[in-house]
């Protein structure tokens, strides 16, 4: 019988790719890691006999712990936070379900090294329009929630990526994380972090048809081009830019996976006397 403060996997599915996600947290042995080394989308691993260590910082804040199968590894890191005053449930059926069930996993590898605090540092250019707005967006939402950008004057992005150890993207095919093709940086990550769900390669569209002036790939194109530019000449600092345009794709990733078939109808069809 599942235990009342777990979540099923297609529910914990619904709420990835949300300012409001829950924290997801790993606790799976290293055994059990090593046997799958990938991630439900936006995880951290962390140590569950270390939770009294860790534990606090999520103190107030909505968690799923996940572990193996969903057994006594998870729920006792639960119960552990919920004794602290957090609010944490387990995924039912733990990492196997969530596997079984088809949905998306990460690759550990296709992440960078975290910092001392816990977060990724990514490096780009400056005055971001499209890829370097949504490139972070994808990886905030669906790889790590905590990862910090560093945006800096072009010439100088490579000697800040080996300075200060940051991982340099969309900027020329020397690194990896940049266009390949016809497909842009977007699209890159959607494929390299195991993302390739039905929403996110919609908008992978949307964003490549903004991005690489194909206005023709999705009606959407323009769409999101006009704002983006519109949002560049709103903000001068990059992190503000950065913040308010992470509304923006929150929004068209919802209407990529919840509204592309509705319609907007003024005046209504309904009868008046």
């Amino acid at each position: 019988m599942p235990s009342p403060n777990c979540l099923a996997p297609d529910k914990l599915f619904r709420l990835l790719g949300r300012p409001d996600t829950p924290a997801l947290i790993d606790v799976r042995s290293k055994e059990d890691a090593g046997a799958d080394p990938r991630l439900v989308p936006g995880a951290r691993r962390l140590a569950a006999e270390d939770v009294a260590a860790w534990g606090p910082a999520l103190a107030g804040r909505p968690a799923v712990v996940i572990c193996a199968e969903g057994h006594a590894r998870s729920q006792g890191v639960a119960a552990w936070l919920r004794s602290a005053g957090g609010r944490a449930e387990t995924l039912e059926g733990g990492h196997a379900a969530w596997r079984a069930a088809g949905l998306p996993l990460v690759p550990v590898a296709r992440i960078p090294p975290r910092g001392p605090d816990g977060a990724t540092l990514w490096v780009t250019r400056a005055r971001p329009k499209i890829d370097r707005i949504a490139c972070p967006w994808l990886i905030r939402r669906f790889v790590d929630p905590a990862a910090r950008f560093l945006y800096v004057a072009p010439a100088e992005v490579t000697a800040v990526a080996e300075r200060f150890g940051a991982t340099p993207f969309d900027i020329d095919a020397a690194i990896f994380w940049t266009h390949r093709g016809e497909r842009c940086s977007f699209d890159v990550m959607v494929e390299e972090f195991g993302l390739g769900i039905e929403p996110l390669l919609r908008l992978a569209t949307i964003v490549r048809g903004a991005d690489t002036a194909r206005p023709d790939l999705a009606p959407e194109a323009p769409g999101l081009l006009a704002a983006s530019l519109g949002l560049s000449r709103m903000y001068a600092d990059d992190l503000e830019l950065l913040e308010a345009g992470m509304l923006l794709y929150d929004a068209f990733y919802r209407w990529c996976r919840d509204a592309v078939a509705e319609t907007h109808n003024w005046p209504s069809n309904q009868v008046t006397a």
